[in-house]
């Protein structure tokens, strides 16, 4: 059976960070592997690439593919974020992690995002439930959510930014008119997630 896969974007000889670009996609069933020619694994590489660019030499940028497609009950995006957490780790040493996700891959992030070696997160048109809970003090967090977006509600990840916990370094950003695919100003999501990024590890 085919498990998580790591396909570097960039490896410099020696970073100062590094950083896992997770996917979303909804589930087709149970077990459905993830292709690499799906829209959503697509839709994140323009991003992963435009931080490799920004981070030039100092940062290496992984994209994360899931075990499986959508939420699997027997292994889910955040085990597979945390899969990618050691084998990065295990790649480049003790070094700041930021985990940078979409849809279901944004609320991967959040949830992995407790991790000790993760620096910061950055959620894009998170898909979230009002049961989620983590505490991610001591790390940088961004949300950033498209008003227009009819997949993952905007309410709901404003609800999660506001149960975690006091003192959390975080930052809430709606994109007016921006859509779940973020096809719309597709250029404001990258932007604020590559800023964010580049700021928080190597500044």
């Amino acid at each position: 059976m085919t498990g998580p896969r790591l396909i570097p974007v960039r490896t410099p000889a020696s970073p100062e960070g590094v950083v896992v670009v997770l996917h979303g996609g909804a589930s087709r069933g149970e077990q459905v592997m993830v292709s690499p020619a799906q829209l959503s694994v697509l839709r994140m590489i323009p991003i992963a690439r435009r931080i490799a660019r920004a981070g030039r030499s100092r940062l290496a940028v992984h994209r994360l593919l899931n075990s499986h497609r959508g939420w699997d009950t027997r292994t889910t995006p955040v085990m597979d974020a945390r899969w990618a957490i050691e084998q990065v780790r295990d790649q480049h040493g003790d070094l700041p992690v930021a985990l940078v996700g979409h849809s279901l891959g944004g609320r991967a992030a959040l949830l992995a995002g407790d991790d000790p070696h993760v620096r910061c997160v950055v959620a894009l048109n998170p898909w979230v439930l009002p049961t989620d809970r983590v505490d991610l003090r001591g790390r940088r967090v961004l949300v950033v959510h498209g008003t227009a977006d009819r997949i993952a509600s905007p309410s709901r990840s404003a609800d999660l930014v506001r149960r975690l916990p006091a003192g959390t370094d975080v930052e809430h950003v709606l994109i007016p008119d921006g859509k779940h695919a973020m096809l719309r100003h597709g250029r404001a999501f990258e932007e604020w997630a590559t800023e964010f990024v580049v700021t928080t590890l190597l500044d």
